[in-house]
């Protein structure tokens, strides 16, 4: 479970772009928060699966499980942030060979973007080239599919996933994503039949709807969102808390200027008890 929101530049009050997430895991999973610098190699190894590497890699921050290679979110040195969310749709992800979890689509994308739409180019092109699949929680078979939000200084994109199908949605000012297929057309045809997307989507999804609608969107806004527990019962909130299941175990919130370099402020634990603390985009 995951909740995102982007705020593109004309939505907020001093004309910078805002991205948000939190990251709900198992309530015992620890996730580390880190600087990864640039990097040469011959070769990429994600999660589960060894990929060709690119020339030089793009120095970033980003929270992860600390036992998988991707990450839940970061922002890059050139201003980029991503992240993603479990997605369930028509096509079961299970019986698929391991191959790119959708945290290490989201890792590849900061690592090799320097702008939105080259994130987008990175990941439906890995996609398309290796595939998705592989558990995403340790020692448990879950494997699932993706949606992903994508944002830099001018522009941001939501990305949805159903195995190789891919679905891109650019946005006009404000978008929230979550545990759902959200993009209309994509959503007709994939959307799974059976997942409780009305109880236990819906209210956060449009929880993020409001805050994002209610104008200037604000760094402290979004920071007291992604604390909040609204947007559900019996801990399925923004803030989640559902006991021996899911917990929100990570957070982060990044300002995207156009003239300066990105900063980001990133909380270690339920942000409704943990604070954000900002964190420099360096060694």
């Amino acid at each position: 479970m995951c909740d995102l929101l982007c705020a593109l530049g004309p939505a907020t009050a001093d004309g910078v772009t805002r991205f948000a997430k939190n990251s709900d895991r198992p309530p015992d999973e620890p996730q580390v928060v880190e600087w990864h610098p640039p990097r040469r190699e011959r070769s990429t190894c994600a999660t589960y699966l060894e990929i060709p590497a690119v020339v030089e890699t793009l120095g970033f921050l980003g929270s992860r499980p600390a036992w998988m290679w991707g990450v839940e979110h970061g922002v890059n040195e050139a201003g980029v942030a991503a992240g993603n969310a479990t997605i369930y749709t028509t096509l079961d992800p299970r019986g698929f060979p391991d191959a790119l979890t959708g945290m290490d689509l989201v890792r590849l994308a900061l690592e090799r973007a320097s702008t939105a739409e080259g994130a987008v180019e990175v990941v439906t092109d890995l996609i398309l080239a290796h595939g998705q699949g592989g558990s995403g929680h340790e020692g448990v078979p879950r494997p699932y599919w993706s949606s992903f939000l994508v944002a830099d200084p001018v522009a941001a994109f939501v990305i949805e996933t159903s195995g190789r199908t891919v679905a891109i949605e650019e946005v006009a000012r404000t978008r929230a994503i979550s545990n759902r297929t959200t993009i209309p057309a994509f959503d007709a045809e994939h959307r799974h039949p059976r997942q409780p997307v009305e109880t236990l989507v819906d209210p956060r999804w449009r929880a993020s709807q409001a805050v994002l609608a209610a104008e200037p969107v604000t760094t402290e806004a979004l920071e007291a969102h992604l604390a909040s527990h609204v947007g559900g019962t019996d801990g399925w909130t923004v803030c989640m808390h559902v006991e021996g299941v899911e917990a929100t175990t990570a957070a982060m919130v990044a300002e995207l200027p156009v003239d300066g370099p990105p900063r980001a402020r990133f909380c270690a634990g339920s942000p409704c008890s943990k604070p954000f603390l900002r964190a420099d985009l360096s060694p």
